[in-house]
């Protein structure tokens, strides 16, 4: 194997610069492990980049991060993929663990108010923007847009679970690769990354398969049972000890199903999370969901670090016996734990598997039918917040075995409404960029506040 050059110490630091530049979602994540990785320090090429981008793409969980562990692995083994994950995610868990203490302890000052006011309307135009973007890459052809329509009458008027949508359309696309529809085949690529391209030959790491990096079905089964135990062990104990109806049980087993079945982007999986978070264990308001994926917004790190808040919004309301402070720390680090674990454990199995997979049309087909459902997914979710948010009161409606929440128009927020559009205008018209929309929107929030004496 070509000698690569670059240090395990290097690479901590690398990683760490990507971690505390990854701020805006995925696509602004892998943009930068792009530009830092592939462009500046020439690890790998473009081509490796990409092959490696469209496996994680397949998986559950955080594209981003699986990407950094899948590089790290590809470059330094095991431990380079472990202190590219943990380096990854680190920066995110504090942050927002930090935000997360100033929410509850301080939440009812008008300054914290405010500030978190604003954020719900700036990240409720992020969602649609969100919707748009997605939307434009995945709905190639009618048959695309049938199923985003799908997804999103099911999810929306009839409640179905995100995991079946997910399966479905996974399914209907598997089939359809199969067959050979035209509909199915042709698209899901990421496209071209960086203005110029580096060859696999000209990379540090070269174009050689790295000797670990081979299919190897014992250290695959053993790093299995390693990663498997570390995820599951917990939740067993928890379940064991506590019973099914504590909420560090609820906790861990739920985040561990989410684990499982978060195809398709974060945003997708927030649909799935806010809505039980919300409706079926009442963890949390609508909008505190929202504040919470302002936190994510605006602190580098996953996008899906946002769960953690859940966690810790969750304990901090049923603490037991605990300190309520203390019982939310740990029910935001058990989140974390078994939402990440997973991560490592679908890198470290499957890609010395990841020719074989990448190469299967009919994979690729799935996804691109996922992709599409997704879009519809992410519309729930927009549709979703903007009930909640924008109107102080909904009513129920049932009609043709559908249900649904209708918005009562004189209980309009007027304040929320005002800020929503400004965001819009910003983004849509003058093409600014997240972290000002967000920072901005999050002053005029303080600055209704403190003006209207709002509370």
């Amino acid at each position: 194997m070509k000698d690569h050059g670059v240090t395990f110490g290097e690479a901590m630091r690398v990683w760490a610069r990507v971690a505390a530049l990854s701020f805006g979602g995925p696509a602004g994540q892998i943009a930068v492990m792009h530009r830092i990785v592939v462009e500046e320090k020439k690890w790998i090429g473009d081509n490796r980049f990409l092959q490696a981008l469209n496996y994680c793409t397949l998986l559950p969980g955080p594209e981003a991060t699986q990407l950094a562990i899948y590089i790290g692995w590809l470059m330094h083994k095991t431990r380079g993929g472990l202190a590219a994950g943990i380096l990854f995610v680190l920066p995110g868990m504090l942050a927002i663990m930090a935000l997360s203490w100033i929410y509850v302890l301080l939440g009812k000052v008008t300054l914290v108010q405010g500030l978190f006011f604003g954020l719900k309307a700036a990240v409720l135009v992020i969602v649609v923007e969100a919707v748009l973007r997605v939307g434009k890459r995945a709905l190639r052809n009618n048959t695309m847009r049938g199923l985003a329509a799908a997804a999103f009458v099911a999810l929306f008027f009839y409640d179905v679970p995100f995991p079946i949508i997910i399966l479905v359309a996974g399914a209907i696309g598997y089939v359809g690769g199969r067959a050979g529809l035209p509909a199915f085949l042709g698209g899901g690529s990421h496209g071209k990354l960086g203005a110029t391209q580096l060859a696999d030959a000209g990379s540090l790491l070269g174009e050689e398969t790295p000797e670990h990096a081979r299919p190897n079905v014992r250290w695959s089964l053993a790093v299995t049972a390693i990663f498997l135990a570390l995820w599951l062990v917990p939740v067993v104990l928890l379940y064991g000890g506590l019973g099914g109806g504590n909420v560090f049980t609820q906790i861990a087993l739920f985040f561990s199903k989410m684990a499982v079945v978060s195809f398709g982007g974060a945003y997708a999986v927030l649909t799935y999370v806010a809505q039980q978070a919300v409706d079926q264990y009442h963890w949390m308001a609508p909008g505190q969901m929202l504040d919470g994926l302002g936190m994510a917004e605006t602190t580098p790190g996953p996008l899906i670090m946002v769960t953690q808040f859940v966690g810790f919004l969750a304990a901090w309301q049923a603490p037991g016996a605990m300190p309520a402070l203390l019982a939310a720390t740990l029910g935001g680090l058990l989140t974390t734990w078994v939402t990440f674990v997973p991560c490592f454990l679908w890198i470290f199995f499957g890609a010395p598997f990841v020719e074989a997979l990448r190469a299967n049309k009919a994979l690729g087909a799935a996804l691109g039918a996922i992709t599409a459902a997704v879009v519809g997914v992410i519309l729930n979710l927009a549709v979703w917040f903007a009930l909640h948010v924008l109107f102080a009161r909904l009513e129920p409606m049932h009609f043709a075995g559908a249900s649904l929440d209708v918005p009562v128009l004189s209980s309009l927020d007027i304040p929320s409404a005002v800020l929503s559009i400004a965001a819009a205008v910003a983004i849509f018209r003058f093409k600014l960029g997240m972290i000002p929309v967000l920072l901005a929107s999050s002053l005029a929030g303080v600055v209704l506040f403190l003006a209207l004496g709002l509370s």
